[in-house]
């Protein structure tokens, strides 16, 4: 498939190419800086822009069968929000319906599957304004009822191969979770959600 990957240079987002060439997609990472993407391959294609600009972003999505986007921006609350609702105008104006896009676990119903720790250590002082973003990134998704889309929550990013063995899919009365998962497995289920549409419009968390 043609795939279009949104913070292609990001810790996950540079997995997610790389897996989405190991599974011989036609991969267009989309990226401020070129050199970030690392080696040259004949299915990828890149893309240099501000995703917060429509006719960049329209560019890489043009031709697509989907859309990845895995935006990134540390603590600050920025990026997430505003640059999902341009490639979701940019996938509108030309005729690209999937998207899958990586949120947090912690966004929406799924606050009740954090610890003490994350509701209001991490999520209420130190991450705070990411966690704002998360939330409104998710509106902006679910409003989007003109798009095929998947939201996917994944916990904490460890590093590590991937291994397959995450738990998905469970609901917000799940407690008892580890709140961690690498990065390689959040890329494999987000390159997953591209044909598969068990979490058609809707949101599915991912932790071990």
């Amino acid at each position: 498939m043609r795939i279009a990957v949104f913070g292609a240079t990001g810790t996950v987002g540079r997995l997610v190419v790389q897996q989405g060439l190991e599974r011989d997609h036609e991969i267009t990472a989309f990226t401020r800086n070129a050199a970030g993407v690392g080696a040259a391959h004949p299915n990828l294609r890149v893309v240099t822009g501000d995703v917060l600009e429509v006719a960049a972003v329209q560019r890489a999505v043009g031709g697509q069968d989907a859309v990845i986007v895995a935006l990134g921006n540390g603590r600050k609350g920025v990026v997430r929000a505003e640059g999902t609702r341009t490639v979701m105008e940019a996938m509108r104006r030309t005729g690209v319906e999937r998207l899958v896009c990586q949120t947090t676990l912690g966004a929406g119903d799924s606050r009740a599957n954090l610890n003490f720790l994350w509701k209001y250590v991490m999520f209420g002082l130190l991450l705070r304004p990411a966690y704002a973003d998360h939330q409104l990134q998710e509106r902006y998704v679910r409003e989007a009822t003109d798009l095929r889309w998947t939201l996917v929550r994944p916990s904490a990013f460890t590093d590590g191969p991937a291994t397959g063995t995450f738990q998905r899919g469970f609901g917000a009365e799940m407690s008892g979770l580890a709140l961690k998962i690498s990065r390689a497995d959040i890329a494999g289920f987000l390159l997953d959600q591209v044909t598969d549409e068990t979490y058609l419009n809707r949101a599915v968390g991912i932790s071990d």
